[in-house]
């Protein structure tokens, strides 16, 4: 029977070096050839996935961890963050002395002309620090926001703003989203435009940001460099994304 399977990107389908190891290349190859469909679940913006869905030939994705979703090439569902609570959540981290980054599908920009934590942060993307462009909030739809704090720092974001969701993805950076817009509420929309039931789901990630999407598949497979917590919840464990994991993970569950 065909399923749905659900790629995160980072520490998932791409390894340590940011490169998409030959042997998932393969497997993704073959499992399309057995009939499966292939989806993107990521809390990347969809500009920052085009190379990925160049070399893999995936076309379908739930970016922004399901604020904005695209079905073979067509957007199918998208969510901006209320332009007012954003707001809010600006002149409080201003503050703090706490700089936000905007994303749109198109761009990212920041709200402050250079700082070192979104510098480390965006660099593990492999990208450059993002231009500042003053109020770019009030202008357009934004479907994710970061903010840069560190750990110690965050509870008073989730004590403050409690209609929004702040997941760290990041030393020093959180994912600004709204309740309920996750990689699971990504997954209700795309299986009604794919035909494909909830069970006929599987979803492969490695992050905290994964956690609700690997409860609401079918089946869950966590990659051994995972987070502990993600790892407690899947249904299987993988090997390590630099060992082949996640061809590993389609042999053991007969996809390919």
């Amino acid at each position: 029977m065909s399923k749905l399977l659900l790629l995160d990107i980072d520490g998932t389908l791409m390894n340590s070096k940011k490169e998409i190891p030959e042997s998932a290349k393969a497997a993704l190859i073959q499992a399309k050839e057995n009939g499966h469909d292939l989806a993107i679940a990521t809390g990347r913006a969809p500009f920052m996935i085009n190379k990925v869905l160049k070399e893999t030939g995936i076309r379908t994705y739930i970016t922004f961890n399901g604020q904005y979703i695209v079905h073979e090439d067509e957007c199918i569902h998208r969510e901006a963050l209320d332009t007012d609570l954003l707001s809010s959540i600006v002149e409080f981290a201003e503050k703090r002395a706490h700089p936000i980054v905007f994303m749109n599908e198109k761009k990212m920009v920041s709200s402050i002309d250079y700082h070192p934590d979104i510098d480390e942060s965006i660099k593990t993307l492999k990208f450059p620090h993002p231009e500042m462009v003053e109020d770019f909030h009030k202008d357009h739809d934004i479907y994710q926001a970061l903010v840069f704090c560190e750990e110690d720092e965050e509870q008073q974001y989730h004590d403050t703003f409690k209609e929004m969701q702040f997941v760290r993805w990041h030393r020093v950076s959180c994912d600004i989203l709204p309740k309920g817009g996750t990689k699971a509420s990504g997954i209700e929309h795309l299986i009604r435009a794919t035909g494909h039931t909830l069970e006929d789901t599987i979803a492969f990630g490695d992050g905290l940001n994964d956690l609700q999407m690997m409860e609401k598949a079918g089946i869950s497979v966590a990659m051994a460099n995972g987070h502990e917590e993600t790892k407690k919840r899947a249904t299987h464990v993988t090997d390590h994304v630099d060992e082949d994991g996640l061809a590993n993970a389609f042999k053991h569950l007969k996809l390919i």
